[in-house]
């Protein structure tokens, strides 16, 4: 493994940056204190900084030894609404939020890699170090920074983003060519009915029954009605419905969410899933209207720029560091906004075997990768700069 020796020699002072993110979480579009500690981090190593993207957004531009092409490198800053349960030194001191998906490790490497070129300065042009609100729970902190001009005003030949992997190896990683990560869409059907007394179920329609059959008629959407050779989730994930254990209720609510890699797959899904659903509940004298919330659509890398990366990724880590057997998962991610937009991929660092898994409330980014991920980014900003 071909680490920078500076950034291994950095290695304590990014674990100290690290562990001060991790103990001060801040959830989607709250990120101030994150903001100005990355902000003072990036003016201290001279590096010039913009503010206000996407609210609490913020780039870094490193201009190299003399002109050229520009990529941005991108990390995401917020944490998760959740609590955390690992009793580490460095647990969160906010309670009810947490850096359960290891955002805070992410902009660490980024910090990093930032440190160092600015100050060897080994590349042409310009590197825009991106970091990035509000990655979670579909608030699209991506989308936010493009809105803002992101692009517009910090020009951009490829964007490039990373992510650490539980369930992968230490010094191995991952970059797909094309779908790398699904598109994800939140949907809430309410079912009306007529309630009553629960002693006299005969006089209701009652909207508990027509939820539990509108429940299961969903689920055949996918095992019985999807090509086993696409790829698509449905999983309901809220039912609300009811205040007293004597009255039948008038409404319940289903929600869940859509998991796809085609649009295509898509647009049939959620026309599949309430047409189902009216239909099902109409067997028990209910009516239903769905609420869709879009989401991100499907991270894709593309292709000769994950080929490219791969070649980055195979020299460093060597050749068994590159991992080409792992598909594609349907969780989603709001880089695949700048990806619709500019060239670039989408890399999997690998976070060890025996990592929590992403979101968990015991999870912790593991330290080892700091220097490993900022070496990457080096190595990628000076050859494609080069």
């Amino acid at each position: 493994m071909k680490v920078i020796k500076e950034l291994a020699a950095a290695h304590d002072e990014m674990i100290t940056w690290r562990h001060h993110l991790h103990q001060n979480p801040e959830i989607a579009y709250q990120e101030n204190d994150t903001s100005n500690f990355v902000a003072a981090k990036l003016e201290s190593f001279g590096i010039e900084v913009h503010r206000g993207l996407g609210g609490t957004g913020l780039v870094g531009v490193i201009k190299g030894k003399s002109d050229g092409k520009s990529i941005g490198l991108r990390a995401d800053m917020d944490a998760l609404p959740m609590s955390e349960e690992t009793n580490l030194p460095h647990a969160s001191k906010r309670p009810g939020a947490m850096h359960a998906c290891g955002h805070d490790g992410h902009t660490t490497m980024l910090l990093g890699a930032a440190q160092h070129l600015a100050k060897t300065l080994n590349f042409n042009g310009t590197v825009h170090c991106i970091f990035q609100p509000a990655e979670e729970g579909g608030n699209a902190g991506a989308r936010a920074m493009i809105n803002d001009g992101l692009f517009e005003k910090f020009a951009m030949d490829s964007v490039w983003g990373m992510h650490n992997w539980p369930g992968l190896e230490v010094g191995r990683a991952v970059a797909h060519c094309g779908q790398a990560m699904a598109g994800a869409d939140i949907f809430v059907l309410t079912i009306t009915g007529d309630g009553g007394h629960a002693a006299m179920p005969h006089l209701t329609h009652d909207p508990i029954v027509a939820a539990g059959v509108c429940i299961t008629a969903l689920q055949t959407l996918i095992s019985r009605q999807l090509d086993p050779f696409d790829q698509a989730v449905i999983s309901l994930t809220r039912l609300d419905a009811g205040s007293a254990y004597n009255v039948i209720p008038g409404t319940a609510t289903i929600g869940g969410t859509l998991r796809t890699m085609k649009t295509a797959t898509r647009e049939r899904m959620i026309a599949d899933i309430e047409n189902v659903a009216r239909h099902a509940v109409a067997t028990l004298g209910c009516d239903i209207s769905m609420e869709l919330r879009p989401g991100y659509p499907p991270t894709v890398n593309h292709e000769a720029d994950a080929l490219y990366v791969r070649d980055i990724i195979t020299d460093m880590l060597g050749a068994d560091g590159l991992e080409t057997d792992m598909t594609p998962v349907m969780g989603a991610e709001d880089f695949s906004f700048m990806l619709a937009q500019k060239s670039g991929a989408y890399v999997w660092l690998g976070a060890g075997l025996n990592s929590f898994n992403l979101h968990s409330p015991h999870f912790d980014f593991n330290d080892d990768l700091l220097p490993i991920g900022a070496s990457l980014w080096v190595n990628l900003a000076e050859q494609k700069l080069a």
